[in-house]
């Protein structure tokens, strides 16, 4: 088997599982009558997993058509930013807590919280990307989780709803919720530097 055809399968199998692991998460939340879309997608977790399988969906296609572009080594780094960022966050700030529930079915907290991201981080570096990517370029990665904070504190002291602990003040505290958003952005900028440094 051609290493092509190897790795359009590694993406697709991927980009299927997430979407089939956030499709799940919607049909058992509908079938509880719980299912609130304004909520459902405005967890980072959601938005990160369904671009993310879109991107392995897409360079999978890409890669079959023999294409090699730019705009999509910058949308498949972004896609691997976001994902590990909510890998990493998971584990450290919320794997822990008693009481959170952020996934309707046990088997989804693992496809989307674990294996997405290491197959996506994995991928990155198994596929590199084709064109030089600078610091400068993968900056601009950046402004959709700082964007996310801001929409979350915006919209949660409207509805009184807050997709995470760490981003409540009201459990977190304001100090607390600037510590860690400004934590979260020191990680966002050094894995930037960190994928941006992978060449073929």
């Amino acid at each position: 088997m051609k290493r092509t055809l190897k790795l359009s399968v590694y993406k697709l199998f991927f980009g299927i599982l997430g979407i089939s692991a956030v499709v799940t998460e919607i049909a058992a939340l509908v079938e509880r009558g719980v299912f609130k879309p304004e909520n459902f997608f405005s967890f980072f977790t959601i938005e990160s997993n369904i671009f993310a399988a879109i991107m392995f969906i897409v360079s999978a296609l890409a890669i079959s058509a023999g294409v090699k572009s730019k705009p999509l080594d910058l949308l498949r780094g972004a896609a691997t930013l976001y994902m590990v960022v909510t890998g990493i966050v998971f584990a450290v700030l919320l794997s822990g807590i008693e009481g959170i529930t952020l996934t309707a079915v046990p088997w989804d907290n693992m496809v989307l919280h674990y294996i997405i991201p290491v197959a996506v981080i994995a991928d990155w570096f198994i596929d590199r990307p084709h064109h030089k990517l600078t610091f400068r370029d993968g900056i601009v990665w950046l402004i959709f989780p700082v964007a996310y904070v801001a929409y979350s504190l915006i919209r949660g002291s409207i509805v009184g709803w807050y997709p995470y602990p760490f981003l409540n003040p009201a459990t977190n505290g304001l100090e607390g919720v600037i510590i860690t958003s400004i934590g979260i952005a020191g990680l966002g900028v050094l894995l930037t530097f960190i994928l941006t440094r992978v060449r073929r």
